[in-house]
This record gives C-alpha cells, structure tokens and sequence, in this order.
C-alpha cells in the first residue's frame, strides 16, 4: 500500500495528524491540477473546495485504488462543477443582459411591461424548480432530474406546464393591462 492511501487510511480513523500529512504531500499537485482545469485567476479557492469535498466524503473512501487517485477525481469533478457554474453565470448574465435590452426597448417605446421574474415566482415550487434549473441555469433535463430526485420525464412535464402558466399569465396580465405585447 502506498504512503498517501496510508495516511488517508489512517485520517478516515480519525488521526487528525494523518489528514494534515495527507494534505501537505498533496497541495501542490492539486493546486496544479486546478490550476489547469479550473479557473486560473481562482485555483487557490477550488483547491480549497476540493479539499472540503474531500474531507466530507472521506467515510466514503474504501482504498480499492490509490488514495491519489481518488483525491484527483474528487479535484477534477470540482474544477468540472466550478467550470459549468462559470459557464451558467456567464449565459445567465447574458441572457439578463438581452431582457433588459428587450425591456428597455419595450419601455423607450411607451409599451407597458411584466415582470418576468414575478411571473416566475408565481408558478408552482415544483414547476418553478424545474424550470429555473433548466432554463435559467442551463442545467440539462438529466442533470435537473438528479438535482430534483425526480425522474426525467417529471422535469420535462413540469417544465412544458411551466411555460404554458407562464403564457397564460402574460395572457391575463395583456388583458388586465388592456394593451398589447409588441408583435416579435
């Protein structure tokens, strides 16, 4: 058995010293590793993350590979998960950005507008989650489904109902407003 799965062998006892050995003799190649992976300017803090994750998942640790290897996954996935957020923050951003060009389009031109967010916080919760997680986010159906613990086909039902309250209440706002949406 190598050192590194000993040393984490022996913290998922409990040995305190073991897990600070364990951190020191790998610091430097996860900070490498997020360096490459994640987010350049932020590796420091993803290595940090990956650490946590670590440290939290380590009762999960059943040494039937190297202690490296399993540590490195947990890195990657972590650099993975930081990547996509970045990813999704970035679209969200954009996607906001288009709105409020739309929105003050709309009002430049004297039309009444919605809130967009306040007719997504009146759907349903269960509606609501999916369609955020999907549509906002830019989660996939599948990756909404385990987020939800929910099968695919109940994200994909949730969101179709999501949209179409969502129509229905720009309907009635339309209607109680008395004006008409801009035509595009």
């Amino acid at each position: 058995m190598d050192p590194l799965t000993t040393l984490l062998l022996s913290a998922q006892q409990g040995d305190r010293d073991a897990l600070e050995r364990f951190v020191a003799a790998t610091h430097d190649e996860v900070l490498a590793l997020c360096r490459y992976l994640g987010d350049g300017d932020n590796y420091e803090d993803l290595a940090q993350q990956a650490y946590e994750r670590a440290i939290a998942s380590l009762h999960r640790y059943r040494a039937t590979g190297p202690a490296r290897h399993w540590l490195l996954t947990i890195v990657r996935r972590t650099c993975v998960d930081a990547t996509r957020s970045r990813i999704r923050r970035r679209r969200l951003h954009e996607r906001a950005k288009s709105l409020a060009a739309v929105h003050d389009e709309a009002t430049t031109q004297a039309a009444p507008t919605f809130e967009l967010d306040d007719l997504i916080l009146g759907l349903q919760p269960d509606r609501r989650a999916a369609f955020v997680l999907t549509q906002i986010t830019g989660l996939s159906y599948d990756e909404a489904a385990d987020v939800l613990s929910v099968p695919i086909g109940t994200i994909r039902s949730r969101v179709a109902r999501a949209r179409a309250d969502l129509v229905s209440a720009m309907n009635v706002w339309e209607l109680r407003d008395g004006s008409q949406r801009p035509a595009g």
